[in-house]
This record gives C-alpha cells, sequence and structure tokens, in this order.
C-alpha cells in the first residue's frame, strides 16, 4: 500500500514527491507546533524546490477544508453509530475535539496532497545520488 514510488506513499509520510528519500518538514513532529510547517527549501537528495513559487502552499487551505470535513465525518461516524452516543451536543463536542487535535496532522496532510497534485515520482531523481 505504502509502495516507494506512489504518491500516497509520499503523502502519508511527507517525503519529497519526487524522490521520496527525504521528508519535506524540519521536524517530523507534527505536534510541534512552532515548526508544524517549517519545511526544508530543497530535497538534499534530489534538489527538489519545495516552494515552487511564492505563496505556492495557499492552495492547500482548500484541500485543507476537505481533509477537515473527512475527518468531522469519521468523528460523527465514530461517536453516532460505533459508540452509540446519541446527544447532539456530545457528538458536537467529539468532532470539534478531533479538529483541534488533529489540526496539525490535517494541516501537514492538505500541503503534501497539494504538492502532490503538481509533483509526480521520478525513478531518475531517486537513483540519482544513490
Amino acid at each position: 500500500m505504502l509502495k516507494k514510488g506512489t504518491k500516497l506513499n509520499s503523502i502519508l509520510t511527507g517525503s519529497c514527491p519526487k524522490c521520496q528519500n527525504e521528508s519535506m518538514y524540519l521536524v517530523k513532529n507534527p505536534y510541534k507546533l512552532s515548526t508544524t510547517l517549517k519545511m526544508h527549501e530543497t530535497c538534499s537528495h534530489c534538489g527538489t524546490r519545495y516552494k515552487i513559487e511564492p505563496s505556492f502552499f495557499y492552495g492547500a487551505m482548500y484541500v485543507s477544508y476537505g481533509v477537515g470535513i473527512a475527518f468531522a465525518v469519521a468523528a460523527f461516524i465514530i461517536t453516532r453509530y460505533f459508540l452509540g452516543i446519541n446527544d447532539l451536543l456530545i457528538t458536537f463536542f467529539a468532532i470539534m475535539g478531533t479538529l483541534i487535535g488533529f489540526m496539525p496532522i490535517i494541516m501537514r496532510l492538505s500541503r503534501n496532497i497539494w504538492i502532490n497534485l503538481f509533483m509526480s515520482y521520478d525513478q531518475e531523481k531517486d537513483l540519482k545520488r544513490s
């Protein structure tokens, strides 16, 4: 499922979309909030620039909306159907807690999805410095 060379591998691991050998982020832990969105300028393995143009990652906000909705729907389904809680207020707080708790992951996933829409795996770049 997470085979190297797939977009899903790059999206879920936060690795370079071209060579998938290095993390795009300075710190792998998304819950270190001061560095959640700090990225390397380029990949040290293949030299790919992550910021294609100024304000490139503004488009990730649109992706973030969809990813947030997916997390909210998952929280709703788990709360209502798996836990059997039918109180609307508790369900609301479960959704809000999920969105707040997973916010760093949602932001990184959105960036990963956004950059992978514009770049694809390149086996030549992967083997470049191996």
